[in-house]
């Protein structure tokens, strides 16, 4: 552990740099230095001894990059850290030329920059103490090959970061464990890739996505010597390049860690004999799973955060309907019925999945609704109607206090406008309303029709298909019908069984 470090922090905004300074210095173990442009940081570094540097890429008289070079002139053992707010490929690979160690994206997560300087304190201690060990003749040598491999990166680091930013993209884990694979397989030369997930529990690694160069030989399964290194890098916390018996390095394994503890391994093989893998390999696929490490952490905390919220809101409309005890489990068959409709209408995944969270919320606006209203059991006056009517929009801005669900906030909304324009509670018509607010409108009304309420008994199935598409082009649209009656007609669901 680095203690007393001194931090010097560049910034023309005064706010960054106290925030900074104020961090920092509330950890006791850095004294933090500070200056508004390139200028001031050069008159700090003359008078003071710097263990690292932030300073930002734009500043009034000396820029970011300038002032590295003149860092580096009067010492290339301070390492910098660039902070910019417009990144792209161009800077990623103009400050790995100029010798910075890493950059960052504005707005900075200053809870992160202790972890940053502690990897950049260990990475420049290592290499004081290579320096110390070697020669001078094998000092030169080296600095030579690395210069030589650093530009061979460079070039390399242009198609991934290219590639890196399909990460951003990821709405899953799985998503993001899908698409980490693939991008291993295109910076490197494996034939296949896999990401293992430990489980700390019974201490098996578990493949949960693989790629294959050749999908004709794919065989997502661990021999010996994969689970061997696999527990070797689980256990050092280290990447690892491993030589076969040929000579040729065949194996490379790449620890991700969140918050310090060795989440997953990502594991790269080369089968055949006529490749390898080098230290640029190594460095490629350490970097791509250093950059998916805090992605895996946000995506978890958001599908926490979103599972959580769920089952919160979906507690809400189960005491909804337990209110009424002829409308229990309307929200899941409704969802159920949606879904199977909107698989036969072509659908993607994430439609679907915005149908499953919109069809068991669709009627969380009832929550609003007086019970002597919701059940009275016989005709609704006009008065009370308009009065139910208030649902839609009701559900609509529950979900709208919540960025993450601007979509289902739509769909639940609309979910009783009619195609003909005839609905509430915007009179939305045509192809104005939300396609799954359509697809929802067709499974709620079927429910309700083969379903007992509180003023009437449930309608036979044949009948309340008979007044769907008696309704197609008027209340629903005739796409949607089309798809429901497809549905009813493989007996794909059944209003006689109970939703599961």
């Amino acid at each position: 552990m680095n203690d007393n470090l001194k931090i010097l922090v560049v910034d023309d905004e005064e706010t960054i740099r106290n925030i900074f300074k104020e961090y920092l210095e509330l950890k006791g173990r850095y004294t933090v230095l500070t200056a508004g442009d390139g200028i001031e940081a050069l008159d700090i570094i003359e008078r003071e001894e710097i263990d690292c540097c932030f300073t930002d890429l734009y500043m009034p008289r000396l820029d970011g990059i300038e002032l590295v070079k003149r860092i580096h002139l009067y010492d290339n053992t301070i390492p910098v850290v660039v902070m910019t707010g417009y990144p792209s490929v161009d800077i990623a690979v103009d400050t790995l030329r100029n010798g910075i160690v890493d950059f960052l994206i504005k707005p900075v997560r200053v809870d992160q920059v202790p972890l940053i300087i502690d990897r950049i304190m260990r990475e420049r201690a290592l290499f004081a103490d290579n320096v110390l060990l070697k020669k001078e003749m094998e000092k030169t040598r080296r600095l030579v090959e690395i210069n030589e491999e650093l530009q061979e990166k460079i070039r390399d680091l242009e198609t991934v970061n290219k590639i890196l930013q399909g990460l951003n993209h990821a709405t899953s884990s799985k998503d993001l464990f899908d698409m980490l694979v693939a991008l291993s397989g295109n910076v490197s030369s494996c034939d296949e890739a896999h990401f293992c997930l430990l489980d700390h529990e019974i201490g098996e690694p578990a493949i949960i996505t693989s790629f294959f160069r050749k999908r004709d030989k794919a065989s997502a399964e661990l021999g010996p010597r994969e689970t061997e290194i696999i527990e070797k890098v689980k256990k050092d916390g280290v990447p690892l390049i491993v030589k076969e018996n040929n000579g040729r390095a065949g194996i490379i394994a790449v620890p991700l860690k969140i918050r310090d503890n060795t989440f997953g391994i990502l594991l790269n093989l080369i089968r055949g004999h006529d490749q390898r893998f080098y230290e640029k390999d190594l460095y490629l696929l350490n970097f791509l799973v250093e950059k998916s490490s805090s992605l895996v952490e946000n995506l978890a905390l958001y599908e926490n955060l979103h599972e959580n919220l769920f089952s919160t809101l979906y507690a809400f409309v189960e005491t909804i309907e337990a209110r009424d005890p002829y409308t229990k489990q309307h929200s899941a068959r409704v969802t159920d019925y949606a879904v199977k409709i909107a698989q036969i209408a072509g659908c993607t995944e994430e439609e679907i999945e915005t149908l499953n969270i919109s069809g068991n919320l669709h009627d969380i606006g009832k929550i609003g609704i007086p019970d002597n209203i919701l059940l009275k059991p016989g005709k609704l006056t006009d008065h009370e109607f308009e009065i139910i009517k208030r649902h839609p929009s009701i559900g609509g801005n529950i979900l709208g206090h919540f960025d993450m669900w601007s979509k289902e906030q739509e769909i639940v909304k609309h979910h009783h406008e009619r195609w003909d324009g005839r609905g509430y509670p915007d009179g939305l018509k045509g192809e104005e309303i939300p396609f799954l607010s359509r697809i929802i409108s067709v499974a709620d009304v079927y429910d309700a029709l083969t379903s007992d309420r509180s003023y009437r008994k449930k309608l036979p199935e044949q009948t309340a298909v008979g007044m769907i598409r008696e309704n197609s082009g008027l209340q629903f649209d005739a796409k949607i019908v089309e798809a429901f009656m497809e549905v009813y007609e493989r007996g794909i669901f059944k209003t006689d069984q109970p939703c599961s």
